[in-house]
């Protein structure tokens, strides 16, 4: 037993020694490597604190101004600013990979879909990737809104359905499954219409579409 274990401490110390042998030879080595990667922290760092930031903090800045012309209905000035602020195609632009730029392109669709230029909502509509359970699937309603407006039930339809399934509460998603349902009629698919419109009436009784849904059921299940 007593020669087991000193047959292991030997062994032990021999893996020690070639260590110690390893660092030696290869100090320099390893001191750059350390060097390196503190130098990598230390740049990550500096990025964030001292360009990322700011960056963040002037496109919330940008934003800003851009949304009180929205609110207030001056759509052009929204989208292209003036001479002290960007608008959101400006901050669209020049602060991408912020969230105010990844914004910017919900507001840039939503300002073109009021002025009916449909083609230009549904190309920012489509840029933008907020993740978030409130403007993504208004996003996608709005893409919808615009196919409707050129004539694309089809494509309606589909954006429709996929907001209500992005958010189920009783303000998004009755909304969006009656829009669907609607887009559903245009098209004459009247068993999808219905389903919609149930799916409403049966889950979502505090809509304000919850009112008036039976009307639509009874429509949909005329032609069905």
């Amino acid at each position: 037993m007593e020669k087991k274990i000193e047959e292991k401490n030997t062994e032990m110390g021999s893996v020690i020694t070639r260590s110690e042998e390893f660092i030696q030879k290869n100090q320099k080595t390893l001191i750059i490597i350390v060097v390196a990667i503190l130098v990598v922290i230390l740049a990550i760092f500096g990025l964030r604190k001292w360009y990322f930031q700011p960056r963040e903090v002037r496109a919330a800045e940008e934003m800003f101004a851009a949304e009180q012309w929205f609110a207030q209905g001056d759509f052009d000035k929204a989208l292209n600013g003036d001479d002290t602020y960007r608008g959101f195609l400006g901050v669209a632009d020049s602060y991408k990979g912020t969230k105010a730029g990844r914004l910017a392109r919900y507001y840039a669709g939503a300002a073109y879909l009021q002025q009916g230029n449909f083609d230009e909502a549904i190309h920012w509509l489509k840029k933008y990737n907020g993740k978030d359970t409130f403007t993504r699937p208004l996003a996608e309603m709005m893409l919808g809104d615009a196919y409707i407006e050129q004539g694309n039930a089809k494509e309606a339809a589909s954006c429709y359905t996929h907001a209500a399934a992005m958010a189920d509460n009783f303000v998004t998603a009755p909304t969006a499954l009656f829009k669907a349902g609607m887009a559903y009629l245009m098209l004459e698919d009247n068993a999808k219409a219905l389903e919609c419109f149930q799916k409403v009436k049966n889950n979502y009784p505090e809509s304000t579409e919850w009112s008036e849904i039976d009307k639509y059921i009874a429509l949909a299940e005329v032609g069905k």
